[in-house]
């Protein structure tokens, strides 16, 4: 690929990365973006002697690119794509990219709820297991970015397998790449925005994760999630193999995991393993599902079931998911930023275990908050409306709590949540929608919350 030229369209940490390895390849680059880049990533391009054009408003066929790299946020429909497309230019994701130009194995997963979690904790015990593994995708660290640094290193010092989340909208790209391990958490509505607010059309983004696997590829899913267990009588046909991870075991239970009498059992290969629900780093029934996904990842991986078992105990808690920032006057903060869709928040609700104190609100998706009814009646004394517009969570709770009030900064939730709570409560940020109406993204609103109270 060398002295071809590559055109990044979107210069945000997926396009960065993305123009890195590009550059590392040897080849001619150029990052357009029709938005404002900020000034920081403006820097690490020009770091790398790489052009990045803010607002721009220029024709593909100007650079004439070799090869089109789209960011995941940039939807299929914009000109510029379309454009590329009608030129016979070749028109790929960043992970497609970087798929390319790695001989590590891949482990997929993706889904709407648990992704972020299943993937930092299977790397955590694939590498405690002894594996060299890496770390990347839509979790912040572009794949891109992690290959091209890796080009610089010896062959023996390069991971053996690359740890991936992966979003639906960075699933929708891909052609050709072959994960050898694919996971799917679960699926329930989320994004449909972005699918014409038609289901199916999400549920297939998801399962684009199986696309290309073979009789070689392993598949784990949860058989307790009715979309996916759906989704999977219509693809009977594929060749992958099949394991499956539920809170109780299956009726037709062949390979995977399982929860039974207070314990997680796995059989992997005529292997079996169990660990107590009380011995998890991690707790509640969402991670129980998380822990067994990871398990069954690492058993096919090869790692030694003692290492598992203790990996398993001694994982620490992600940042902005059920993140524990602190108690003050008697009352517990927990920090659940990460949860941008309704059944994130529903998980969060059901494990909580005194009264609420809600923070909740942003960018609607297209939401349908019924699901979380009974326990925002059950649980919930005090509903936080935070965004711009949150006439979709009043119309949804509207009489359900006793108190609501809207505020339109972080500051003045927290703020609000001290004044309404009392001793024994806890207040909780999960709020069921994206970000990006006040923040930059929900690491931002995260960092927000835990700065504004623990400034109480």
């Amino acid at each position: 690929m060398r002295g071809q030229r590559l055109l990044v369209l979107g210069a945000g940490e997926s396009g960065c990365g993305a123009a890195a390895l590009g550059q590392a390849l040897g080849m001619e680059v150029a990052v357009w973006d029709q938005s404002g880049i900020p000034q920081g990533r403006l820097q690490q391009l020009d770091a790398m002697g790489i052009a990045g054009e803010s607002n721009c408003v220029k024709e593909i066929d100007e650079f004439a690119p070799h090869l089109v790299i789209k960011s995941p946020g940039i939807a299929p429909e914009i000109p510029w794509v379309q454009r590329a497309l009608d030129l016979g230019y070749r028109v790929v994701d960043e992970i497609e990219f970087a798929a390319a130009h790695t001989q590590a194995k891949l482990v997929g997963i993706t889904g709407t709820n648990g992704k972020t979690t299943t993937t930092f904790l299977t790397h955590h015990l694939l590498v405690r297991g002894g594996i060299r593994a890496g770390l990347a995708g839509n979790m912040g660290k572009s794949f891109a970015g992690a290959v091209a640094l890796d080009l610089h290193k010896p062959l023996d010092q390069r991971p053996d397998v690359y740890v991936l989340e992966v979003s639906s909208f960075q699933l929708d790209a891909l052609d050709q790449t072959r994960f050898d391990i694919g996971v799917i958490t679960n699926i329930t509505p989320d994004h449909l925005d972005r699918y014409g607010y038609v289901m199916q059309n999400y549920v297939d983004s998801k399962f684009r994760m199986i696309r290309n696997m073979n009789q070689e590829s392993h598949f784990v899913w949860c058989s307790d999630d009715p979309v996916s267990a759906e989704q999977i009588l219509k693809t009977a046909h594929c060749p992958y193999r099949s394991y499956t991870f539920s809170y109780r075991k299956p009726l037709a239970f062949t390979q995977g995991a399982f929860v039974d009498r207070d314990h997680i059992h796995t059989l992997i290969n005529a292997e079996t393993m169990s660990i107590p629900l009380n011995e998890l780093a991690l707790n509640g029934r969402h991670n129980a599902y998380n822990s067994m996904a990871a398990a069954v990842v690492a058993q096919l991986m090869e790692v030694r079931k003692e290492s598992i078992r203790e990996s398993l105990t001694n994982f620490d808690q992600l940042e902005h998911r059920l993140e524990k920032v602190g108690r003050v006057r008697g009352v517990d903060y927990i920090n659940d930023s990460k949860a941008t869709n309704v059944n994130s928040t529903w998980y969060a609700l059901e494990s909580m275990d005194k009264p609420v104190l809600w923070i909740a609100g942003g960018v609607d998706k297209g939401n349908d908050y019924s699901a979380l009814t009974d326990l925002v009646q059950d649980r919930v004394k005090v509903l936080i409306c935070m965004g711009k517009d949150n006439r979709a969570l009043h119309e949804a709770f509207g009489g359900k709590v006793p108190v609501m009030v809207n505020v339109t900064s972080m500051q003045e939730a927290v703020q609000r949540a001290y004044q309404l709570s009392q001793k024994g409560d806890a207040v909780l940020l999960s709020p069921a929608c994206a970000s990006f109406d006040l923040f930059e993204n929900y690491e931002d609103r995260g960092r927000q919350f835990k700065h504004f109270v623990n400034n109480l």
